[in-house]
């Protein structure tokens, strides 16, 4: 994705605004800033609102926040009119996905990786999202992948029917990223697993259990998602229509085969950390038999060389004139014996 996504003024709204949108059925789609946002929900709450299942479009607005900014949850709590659950929802310990119905709203505690200006990154990010018939709301602390995204879509002119329109073009640019990161994962494995069958392994098994530390994570984070979706279908909001739900329905379903794959590359860099330890002890192996060989053969030198060294009388051979080439056959001998007795064992073994 380019960089260029990422505004220079990234939350430079004085309440903490990154970008705020605002969607009219047959009208272009129109940026408006934190006072304008504030007097169109004015506007529309003396409006009434519409019914149950009515299958006319109802004019919506986006705002995605900067939780980073110190004022961003005081006006959001004076102006927005969100339910007490949200602001909760920030403040919990607990970023585990999940998507829930309060009254006749949708609160989601939604995971992606963070945005690192084109890098692949497997940090993880959490935004909490609040939807209803006139109104998203997305805040965040630190830019997600699928978010940017969504906002250049927004940009291009992409016509949006509901929030719940945006939210499911979210979960789909959530699963592109997870598609991307378990692509680009795939193909550093398949070069280690090449490597290792030319036995011109590069990678320590430090960045294979990082790599696979990194997906563990996004598997964990994520994989509540579906099921959560799957709840909110049960028992959705009332001003849901049918195609809407039948678009949420269709997202799970990507979602859901996006983390079967990633469990799969998960459980084949499992096996690929078996395959380069299993190599690696060979290697120690390897070594250790050597180290050993060196010591078995050494050892009958060590033997004659301590007893001859002895400044002792009755030395054998030491008035022989041929006695030092007969102590070399001796030591030959014994030395020969001792590495035809370790070779023979280690081809039992």
């Amino acid at each position: 994705m380019q960089s260029g996504i990422v505004e220079a003024g990234y939350g430079s709204d004085p309440v903490g605004l990154i970008s705020g949108f605002l969607f009219v059925p047959g009208q272009p789609v129109r940026e408006i800033d934190s006072r304008e946002a504030a007097g169109w929900l004015q506007a529309q709450a003396t409006t009434p609102a519409a019914s149950a299942g009515q299958p006319v479009a109802q004019p919506f607005v986006w705002l995605h926040f900067n939780l980073a900014h110190s004022a961003c949850e005081r006006w959001m709590r004076g102006q927005l009119g969100l339910p007490d659950d949200f602001f909760e929802a920030l403040r919990q310990g607990s970023h585990s996905t999940r998507i829930e119905r309060q009254d006749a709203a949708l609160l989601a505690v939604v995971n992606d990786v963070i945005y690192n200006f084109g890098v692949t990154s497997t940090d993880i990010a959490t935004m909490w999202a609040h939807a209803d018939h006139r109104l998203l709301v997305t805040a965040r602390a630190r830019p997600l992948r699928s978010v940017d995204r969504l906002r250049a879509a927004v940009r291009r002119g992409e016509s949006f029917r509901s929030p719940l329109d945006l939210v499911v073009h979210l979960l789909r640019d959530q699963a592109d990223v997870l598609v991307q990161i378990v692509r680009e994962t795939g193909v550093n494995v398949d070069q280690i697993e090449d490597q290792l069958l030319s036995q011109r392994l590069q990678s320590t098994r430090a960045d294979v259990g990082a790599m696979r530390r990194g997906l563990v994570r996004l598997q964990r984070l994520l994989a509540p998602e579906p099921g959560a979706l799957f709840r909110l279908l049960n028992r959705p909001p009332a001003w849901l229509q049918e195609t809407d739900l039948q678009e949420l329905r269709e997202s799970t379903e990507e979602f859901s085969l996006v983390l079967s794959d990633l469990a799969a590359l998960v459980e084949r860099i499992k096996l690929l950390q078996e395959e380069i330890a299993a190599k690696l002890n060979e290697q120690t192996n390897r070594t250790l038999f050597t180290l050993t060989m060196v010591t078995v053969l050494a050892l009958p030198i060590n033997i004659v060389a301590g007893f001859f060294g002895m400044n002792v009388g009755g030395i054998p051979l030491a008035e022989h004139p041929h006695g030092f080439w007969v102590l070399v056959a001796l030591v030959a001998s014994f030395t020969a014996l001792a590495g035809r007795w370790a070779f023979r064992k280690q081809q039992q073994h």
